[in-house]
């Protein structure tokens, strides 16, 4: 049989990975360098050349998407139908194990997937039944420990013994989980690995039908493999199977969710006779990018090495930008970005990536004045999360006892007993008596419609809300903001959840703070055309109408700019791209200088978005930057020097000249002349729409840069504004 046209058009090393004899393969492909193909068409080989049955072969990966990508090239390459081969992803094909052997399992035949939602519902009844105080004990934070728990292969009754309450607690609410969900015949996703890996190995007969039905195992992304992931995959194989496993020790970016880099580094220990291969070939990034690339993750101990090339030309250097804040950084990137949409390219060739979702809202608005369409990939904008909606319907509350809808989202968040019963009843009252949600309780409470417990929290929660009024009645916005997520504990809830989630959450909270000090500043949203319009309204009416605006229709459905975390950029590609707000303590992030190994993820993950590149590549760093609601001053980023620094050059806004981005002395600032403020001089008598007169003390920047201090009236007081934003008027000019 001709199998020839199995291996055209690969280069040597994806020809080598594909025809090598049987055995157990480690390919180390690095980023860009073709190892869905090679997958593939190893498939193809063992079916073809090697004569081993559709049915022997076993595909493991990790999201739906790629499993499909899998499948359909394979039926395409062999011309056969792709059920015929067990393809998909490692839940999947636990699923159908599971399945398969239900009875073995100790299932029932019907037995029920539990996705998130419905883990978390059966979660909170367990909690409910324990008597545990959900603010105390957040259900998701029970459902990630023992979701963690299973990763690790660890049932409740196999934790070890502790005295720390929290294991005591979350090991107890396990066990009642367990028990529910066998009375149930109930399986969450962590469940399908962690029974299908006990099916194997307390059934030796039932293991070794499976070990000999599939001979020739392949794994796709198999750094980002879990503890219960391995042992299943090294229980498939025994000692007489074969594994391909594909996977990139410098791509493991996951260590925060279970993923285990051991695993690629122990795999040549733990199968016998392991053949290691590098495809270290890229066919997406220029040169240049592949250099910086190189050199960054050079930095990295115990890898297992590789260092990437391109047979393309060498490209454009790396533009290194140093903005004088995050607002500055973000115009820059809005500007940047048009001059790249002007030039005749699609919106979709263009990547924003950050470390934190916290960093979209100036990006999103510096988008939105430039009426850029831009999309957040895999996640919301800004003001449409969860945690943000929350807290602006504290703020609604705040200024309109009325709003049902604010009342309704947040009367029971964080929970305090008010049950959807007690809500309903309230909805009813308010819709016969036609009154507001506010109104209606007032009234039931007073005329005993409400008793008991739920008249009490309602009370409570009532109580609550007029007495922050109070308490910040002639604040600023800002402390406003800072008051609500402190008094409700709307920022000590959203930060209980576990993992990177709980982090994001508690990281948006803080942006908000932010969000409402840049505002009375006048720099985030445009001012309303009219002054007397501005000063009949509230700070906090007026941002509460802004914030509904910017969580409307912005987002389009056609060719977008794509907004995303470093995490969620991992397998894309895209001709420009500009990683944002690379600084110390932002990334890499505070965190990763306090636990082992993560300082080495924290570079890897940079590795990652260095090589989403294609053609044009952007590190940007703002001198300072409002964190926590405060202005922070952080130095460069580390991973901005260890990048070799020939292959990088730094943006100058003053006439666009570039000059070689240096480790040493930074370049300075040239200070703005007392009459470069766009006419304003120093001294000046101004008026701003909103603050009325004021004189100018301090000049800084130059350009769409230029900011000037303002000393408004003395309860106002002085504020720093961009000259581009503020609508300063010179009185008496």
């Amino acid at each position: 049989m001709d199998v020839t046209h199995i291996i055209d058009g690969l280069n040597d090393p994806q020809r080598e990975a594909v025809t090598a004899p049987v055995g157990n393969l480690l390919v180390v492909a690095g980023a860009g360098s073709g190892k869905t193909r090679v997958l593939v068409h190893r498939i193809a080989w063992l079916v073809e050349a090697e004569g081993v049955s559709p049915g022997g072969v076993m595909a493991v990966t990790f999201t739906n998407k790629a499993a499909a990508e899998m499948r359909g090239r394979a039926e395409r390459l062999l011309n056969i139908p792709a059920r015929a081969m067990w393809v998909g992803t490692f839940h999947g094909i636990a699923h159908r194990l599971l399945r398969i052997n239900s009875r073995e399992a100790g299932l029932p035949d019907n037995f029920q997937i539990l996705d998130a939602d419905d883990q978390l519902r059966l979660v909170k009844r367990v909690m409910r039944s324990m008597d545990l105080d959900e603010k105390r004990w957040p259900p998701r934070q029970a459902a990630w420990f023992i979701n963690a728990q299973k990763d690790e292969g660890l049932r409740a009754g196999n934790l070890p013994l502790s005295d720390d309450l929290f294991v005591v607690t979350h090991k107890k609410v396990y066990e009642a989980y367990e028990e529910l969900c066998h009375q149930g015949g109930l399986v969450d996703f962590a469940e399908l690995l962690l029974r299908s890996y006990e099916l194997w190995r307390d059934n030796a007969e039932l293991l070794d039908h499976y070990q000999r039905r599939f001979r020739h195992l392949l794994v796709d992304e198999f750094q980002d493999t879990n503890a219960i992931q391995y042992r299943w995959l090294k229980a498939l194989a025994g000692q007489g199977g074969h594994v391909m496993a594909v996977g990139d020790d410098d791509q493991s970016i996951y260590g925060w969710r279970g993923a285990k880099i051991e695993n690629i580094h122990a795999y040549t220990e733990d199968l016998a006779d392991v053949r290691v291969i590098r495809l270290e070939q890229n066919y997406r990034s220029t040169g240049t990018i592949l250099k910086a690339a190189n050199g960054l993750i050079g930095n990295n101990m115990g890898r297992l090495g590789k260092e990437l090339w391109t047979a393309a030309n060498q490209g454009d250097p790396i533009l290194v930008y140093s903005a004088f804040n995050d607002l500055e950084e973000a115009r820059f990137i809005a500007d940047r970005a048009q001059n790249w949409i002007d030039g005749g390219a699609s919106p979709t060739e263009v990547a924003v990536l950050y470390r934190s979702n916290a960093q979209s809202r100036v990006v999103e608005e510096a988008f939105l004045r430039r009426d850029i369409p831009y999309r957040i990939y895999g996640g919301m904008r800004f003001f449409e999360r969860m945690e943000i909606r929350n807290a602006l319907a504290y703020m609604r509350l705040l200024h309109d006892r009325h709003s049902d809808v604010a009342f309704e989202r947040v009367v029971n968040t964080p929970p305090r007993g008010i049950g959807d019963r007690t809500i309903e009843s309230v909805r009813a009252v308010a819709r016969e008596a036609q009154r507001s949600m506010w109104q209606a309780c007032k009234e039931a409470i007073a005329g005993g419609g409400l008793r008991g417990r739920a008249a009490n929290a309602l009370r409570a929660f009532m109580e609550l809300i007029d007495g922050m009024a109070e308490q910040v009645e002639g604040a600023p916005l800002w402390e406003i903001c800072e008051h609500c997520l402190d008094v409700t504990g709307l920022l000590e809830y959203h930060a209980k959840e576990q993992g990177e989630r709980g982090i994001a959450r508690r990281e948006n909270l803080e942006e908000l703070v932010t969000a409402c000090r840049q505002f009375e500043g006048g720099v985030v949203f445009p001012l309303t055309e009219s002054g007397e319009e501005a000063d009949q309204r509230s700070s906090l009416e007026e941002f509460l109408d802004q914030a509904a605006l910017e969580s409307g229709d912005h987002q389009q459905d056609g060719p977008a700019v794509q907004m995303m975390t470093l995490h969620s950029a991992k397998g894309l590609e895209f001709p420009l791209v500009f990683m944002a707000g690379m600084e110390e303590g932002l990334f890499p992030n505070m965190r990763s200088a306090e636990e082992p190994g993560r300082m080495e993820e924290e570079r890897r993950l940079a590795y990652v978005g260095i090589t989403r590149a294609m053609k044009q590549l952007y590190l940007t760093h703002a001198e300072s930057r409002r964190m926590r609601g405060m202005e922070t001053h952080n130095r460069p980023s580390r991973f901005l020097l260890e990048v070799p620094q020939e292959t990088v050059e730094e943006v100058r806004l003053r006439g666009e000249v570039a000059q070689r981005f240096r480790s040493g002395a930074r370049q300075g600032r040239v200070p703005a002349a007392e009459s470069d403020a766009r006419g304003i001089r120093i001294g000046a008598m101004v008026r701003h729409p909103k603050f009325g007169e004021g004189v100018v003390l301090q000049s800084e920047g130059g350009g769409d840069r230029t900011r000037v201090q303002v000393n408004f009236a003395r309860h106002v007081g002085a504020k720093w504004l961009m000259l581009s934003y503020a609508q300063l008027e010179v009185v008496g000019q």
